[in-house]
């Protein structure tokens, strides 16, 4: 089975995130390295996808300025959307093999890492048709915006609310969705997970759905521990 090394990088800039992705696309494309997961947060971003509303963006620069929120365009798919603190960013870069080539299917794959995440805390998370994401009830529970680059080799990815300042989604149209709120593991459980449990959980769980096996990075501060936690993760992580 071919492997996912798994990388832990903390709080990262977005465009600092955006070059990492973009170097270790161009080294996956020509094979210079294997498929690679970056989990990461950043600090308070607007994101713009390539089919983004300018109009879903609801309030104006200096807003977003006093709220300490930067704006970046993405090269991903989708609207726009927020990143920050307490929310767990996931960027696999990854060579599809040839039986995954499918746009939708790679979606749908995104999907049932963290719907399967999500079930390991006890939550009922699912899909809604037509759209893409992950959702407990009518709220969001994961955003999921990807791009699929020559050679089948994928970047971007997913953002699961884990303690997510949830007030900062006021300041966009989530997206592009305006009739269906937002929601985090913070508030849905009692006592919400670590972040880097979470991440451990979710690389485990996305492995699996992409028959990859997950590999810790080899730095010390890039590794999560799959045994974290109560033996949350001896033996099969599901």
């Amino acid at each position: 089975m071919s492997e996912l090394l798994v990388r832990w990088l903390g709080r990262v800039p977005y465009t600092k995130a955006l070059e990492q992705q973009d170097a270790l696309v161009r080294r996956r494309r020509s094979a210079a390295c294997g498929d690679t997961l970056l989990l990461l947060e950043h600090p308070p971003v607007v994101t713009m996808g390539r089919s983004g509303d300018p109009q879903h963006l609801l309030v104006d620069h200096d807003e977003l300025e006093r709220r300490g929120i930067e704006l970046h365009e993405a090269g991903r798919g989708g609207d726009v959307t927020y990143h920050g603190p307490g929310q767990l960013v996931g960027y696999p870069v990854v060579a599809l093999r040839a039986k995954q080539r499918d746009a939708h299917l790679y979606l749908r794959n995104l999907e049932e890492a963290l719907i399967r995440s999500a079930a390991g805390y006890g939550l009922a998370a699912g899909r809604k048709e037509g759209l893409t994401g992950v959702w407990v009830g009518e709220e969001k529970l994961a955003a999921i915006g990807v791009r699929l680059n020559s050679g089948w080799v994928t970047s971007h990815g997913f953002a699961l609310n884990v303690t997510t300042d949830l007030s900062q989604f006021e300041t966009i149209v989530p997206c592009g969705i305006g009739d269906r709120g937002v929601t985090s593991l913070e508030r849905l459980l009692d006592s919400p997970p670590e972040m880097q449990e979470v991440a451990a959980r979710v690389a485990l769980e996305l492995a699996a759905v992409l028959e990859l096996q997950p590999v810790a990075a080899a730095d010390p501060a890039e590794r999560l521990s799959w045994t974290e936690g109560p033996d949350l993760f001896e033996g099969d992580p599901r």
